[in-house]
């Protein structure tokens, strides 16, 4: 079973970092008897409850796993795929907890999911289904806004997201913090700006953080800066259409091939994302669209300078990973490389930008999401026409000392107080640069680690002990 396989690939993961950390610091050694309480999940609920559809009884199973408390709330998404099962969502809210604890964002690791295909139900019938899930989660504190935070995951989005936190809200209707109980709402049911596009901008911002790094950059042979860089991305979803539209509009990358399941688009002089995005949502895939070709998998050996798997885990395996000719490869999606595709890499000398730093964007967004619900209100309202009046003044006085007019786009950059929007991207940036310098420096050490996924898993682990240790854990 594939979730069985990516648990397995997390622990070996952890295991590797539990090494590394024990050898580069003999002193202060990291105990067998903590590690496993570090390793483990703490406890994994299973839930199965009925819904009268069509004139008849469903039985549905899902399945919320708490893998770590040192922080509460604990945090992760809730998936709606008719593969979900314990394995994967222990495995998930493994990678979730050492996600949290790498960008500093004080939440512990959670994950959910529920058994079924969303695409054989209508919408009023999904409806149901996620407010009786709601409700069962809801009489466990599974879903509580300082105990335990859903957010979304694969086939679940806003829509979603809203429908649990009002049927939370009816259970606990004096509940002050009610709408704080999920993040990843939409904005106008206490959502936040940019949280759609955040785990998208996060990866972007991984890679200018990699980028801004001149020693990392040349263990890839590759030359300085993401303009011209050719990328091939598997899966145009959510996070894969956010990281390309921003790599190729606002970077200057060439995205050369799209994998989608009915087949790939090639483009070597760069495929426009908005277009491609639209036909897919039109035609319910790539077919038809200029540069189709009807070929699977094997395109993730396609030649390119950056891969970025985005889709789903397990795509690169020990079978396929011999073949990989990109030589840096960031994991959008959660564990798309398995733990012995990762060695083969490693030991080819490809880079890799580990998921739990690269796709942290959504979390790190959420965080800021369940700040302003607890606030209750949006981020800069209180800040922005003081910041638009302060630097007027400034360009005011340039201008009498200067007796020259300040430049206007200048001008109207500098005067126009910071949105929300900016403010959540500037947060998030600020947290992968800041993390990824943090994994850089222990990568660089010497002796330290031997890849980026072991030197942010050590950081996480690191700071996980610690966290525990101080609760005379």
């Amino acid at each position: 079973m594939a979730g069985d396989e990516f648990l397995k690939s997390i622990e070996s993961n952890f295991q590797n970092a539990v090494r590394c950390l024990n050898a580069t610091y003999e002193d202060d050694r990291l105990g067998e008897d903590l590690a496993t309480k570090i390793m483990v999940a703490n406890s994994t609920y299973v839930v199965r409850f009925g819904v009268r559809l069509r004139g008849q009884l469903f039985t549905f199973t899902g399945y919320r796993s708490v893998h770590s408390e040192h922080f509460e709330p604990v945090k992760g998404g809730i998936r709606f795929a008719p593969d979900v099962n314990q394995a994967e969502v222990e495995a998930l809210a493994a990678l979730m907890s050492y996600k949290c604890a790498l960008v500093e964002v004080p939440f512990g690791g959670a994950k959910g999911g529920l058994i079924i295909d969303p695409r054989e139900w209508s919408e009023m019938e999904l409806e149901r289904i996620t407010r009786r899930f709601t409700q069962e989660l809801a009489k466990r504190d599974l879903i509580h806004p300082s105990q335990n935070v859903p957010a979304p995951d694969v086939g679940t989005g806003e829509r979603e997201m809203a429908w649990m936190a009002d049927e939370y809200r009816r259970l606990h209707p004096a509940e002050l913090n009610a709408w704080a109980c999920v993040t990843g709402k939409p904005v106008g049911k206490g959502g936040i700006s940019g949280r759609t596009e955040a785990t998208g901008r996060g990866v972007e911002y991984a890679l200018r953080a990699f980028f801004d790094h001149p020693r990392d950059v040349a263990k890839t042979g590759l030359t300085p800066g993401l303009k011209g860089k050719r990328v091939n991305v598997q899966g145009l979803g959510n996070v894969g259409y956010h990281a390309a539209l921003f790599l190729s509009t606002e970077d200057g990358a060439l995205i050369t091939h799209v994998l989608e399941r009915d087949g790939t688009v090639v483009d070597e002089t760069g495929i426009d994302i908005r277009a491609l995005r639209s036909h897919i949502m039109e035609n319910g895939g790539v077919t038809g669209f200029p540069g189709h070709v009807a070929s699977g998998m094997e395109m993730l050996e396609a030649d390119a300078d950056i891969l970025i798997p985005a889709a789903m885990e397990l795509v690169i395996t020990a079978d396929n990973a011999p073949n990989i000719k990109t030589p840096l490869i960031i994991e959008a999606a959660n564990g798309p490389v398995s733990a012995e595709a990762d060695a083969i890499l490693r030991e080819r000398g490809v880079v890799i930008i580990p998921d739990l730093y690269a796709n942290a964007g959504g979390v790190t967004v959420s965080y800021f999401e369940w700040i302003k619900n607890l606030s209750r209100i949006r981020f800069g309202r209180m800040q922005r026409r003081a910041e638009e009046t302060r630097f007027g003044a400034l360009i005011e006085g340039i201008e009498s000392m200067t007796g020259k007019p300040f430049p206007d786009e200048l001008a109207r950059r500098a005067v126009d107080g910071g949105t929300e929007i900016d403010l959540v991207r500037s947060g998030l940036e600020d947290t992968m640069r800041n993390s990824y310098r943090v994994i850089s420096d222990v990568w660089n050490r010497e002796e330290a680690a031997p890849d980026l996924r072991t030197a942010a898993m050590m950081v996480a682990v690191q700071r996980i002990a610690q966290s525990y240790q101080s609760l005379g854990i």
